[in-house]
């Protein structure tokens, strides 16, 4: 799996990155001149606003999260004296603690699976932040009484107010926590995933600015905004993505039609006999095969882009390209998925024996020729099956014919594909000299 590539990029930069160099650029440029009722105003609105949408759209870990930032923003303004914080304060205190629980907090929801707003699910969480609280308290009002001591604290210049010192074991903390954001979501590419670390970074910021009450406020509404901006993209990408391959769906496909301006080819890609796949081996096996060729169609080159709009049918679009063009870009890619060889799992192997049965010590003589007959009669591995698409592609004529026309020719050549005998590339233009026809069940 590419780690790195411009669409992975863009995912974790859009929207939480943008959203945070943005408010960024503000706050050192000045141009941000809300008094501080306002901003205030506009924070709660954001966590508010953000809670709301995690219960309409039952994301119960953006909830969570949002929880963690509104307890962790009510503390330092509870125990943080109106901004002023002092090493060895109950505003410190608090400061020091959330910089030790909302990274940890972060990774744990993270990690938890989403099982929506059922009492079941949310009854722990709740209880867990409730005790967290708990303690928090406890430490800032036994810090109330105390005379400050030395900290050894990491200190960042910056020229709007003088930075809060976060103790260094909060930094580890900080750091861990984001490779680990970081880390998930190259793994798993969720839009959760990129929220939570872009609103711990925002976060971080905040406690950074904490002796600047509004600078801290600007901050920690950015960090409720990434959060709540997760949940529209997350709804975009289930509108717009299919959910099994991660190809863009047919929706998306239409709306990439309506933007596509001439010349351009659209080629229609169909797995040879995907119905026997399921039919021999099961649905589970079919969806394999459907993410294999998926996989490759990520990869097809020319500038295409690839959509799954339905069963095993897939669409490819290249804007700007003509047949004669992409041709032999949708030839490498049908080779491509020929080579991907499919190994199916083997049999199940419980009936060979695991080590020496000391039960039968006496007889194991006489019983080796059953076991070499029982041994050669073990179903051996399946060879690996090969899976093959075939291809048609047509492209918009110089009288820019709308854009069904041209699907329907791109499907006229993909039926003349199938009946040439599959795994083969046909156009619309002319036939094209057969290939290779596939043996066995590709």
């Amino acid at each position: 799996m590419q780690v790195w590539s411009k669409t992975t990029l863009k995912s974790l930069l859009l929207p939480g990155g943008v959203l945070l160099l943005g408010v960024a650029v503000l706050v050192y440029s000045g141009w941000l001149t809300l008094a501080l009722p306002a901003l205030s105003f506009l924070g709660y609105c954001a966590l508010i606003g953000g809670m709301l949408l995690a219960w309409r759209f039952h994301s119960s870990r953006i909830f969570f999260a949002l929880v963690v930032l509104f307890l962790a923003q009510e503390a330092i303004a509870l125990f943080g004296g109106g901004g002023h914080i002092a090493p060895g304060t109950a505003g410190w205190t608090a400061v020091q603690a959330a910089a030790v629980l909302v990274p940890l907090d972060f990774v744990l929801i993270a990690l938890i699976d989403e099982r929506g707003f059922t009492v079941s699910a949310t009854a722990p969480g709740g209880l867990f932040l409730f005790v967290q609280s708990v303690v928090v308290a406890v430490l800032c009002r036994a810090a109330e009484g105390l005379p400050s001591p030395p900290v050894r604290a990491h200190h960042l210049a910056t020229s709007v107010s003088a930075p809060v010192s976060i103790a260094d074991y909060a930094l580890v903390v900080f750091a861990a926590a984001g490779i680990l954001l970081l880390a998930r979501f190259l793994l798993i590419r969720k839009p959760v995933d990129s929220a939570l670390l872009w609103s711990l970074s925002a976060f971080f910021l905040a406690l950074h600015f904490s002796g600047n009450t509004r600078v801290a406020t600007v901050y920690s509404a950015t960090a409720a905004c990434i959060l709540a901006a997760s949940i529209v993209e997350n709804s975009y990408l289930l509108a717009y993505h299919d959910e099994l391959t991660a190809l863009p769906s047919r929706r998306a496909f239409n709306d990439a039609l309506l933007r596509l301006q001439h010349p351009y080819s659209i080629a229609v890609v169909d797995i040879d006999h995907f119905k026997r796949f399921n039919d021999t081996y099961g649905h589970d096996t079919g969806d394999q095969v459907l993410q294999l060729v998926a996989v490759n169609l990520s990869r097809v080159t020319g500038g295409g882009q690839a959509f799954r709009c339905g069963g095993e049918e897939f669409n490819i679009v290249f804007s700007g390209k003509t047949t004669s063009e992409v041709v032999d870009h949708l030839e490498r890619l049908r080779l491509a998925i020929e080579s991907s060889k499919f190994r199916m799992r083997g049999a199940d192997r419980r009936g060979v024996p695991r080590g020496p049965d000391r039960r039968n010590e006496r007889g194991r003589g006489r019983a080796r020729k059953g076991d070499s007959i029982r041994k050669l009669a073990q179903p051996q591995p399946p060879a690996p099956l090969s899976v093959t698409v075939s291809v048609g592609v047509a492209t918009s004529s110089k009288q820019e014919l709308p854009a069904e026309e041209v699907l329907q020719a791109a499907d006229k050549a993909l039926y003349r594909a199938k009946a040439n005998g599959r795994n083969r590339v046909e156009t619309a233009s002319s036939p094209r000299r057969k290939t290779r026809v596939a043996a066995g069940i590709a």
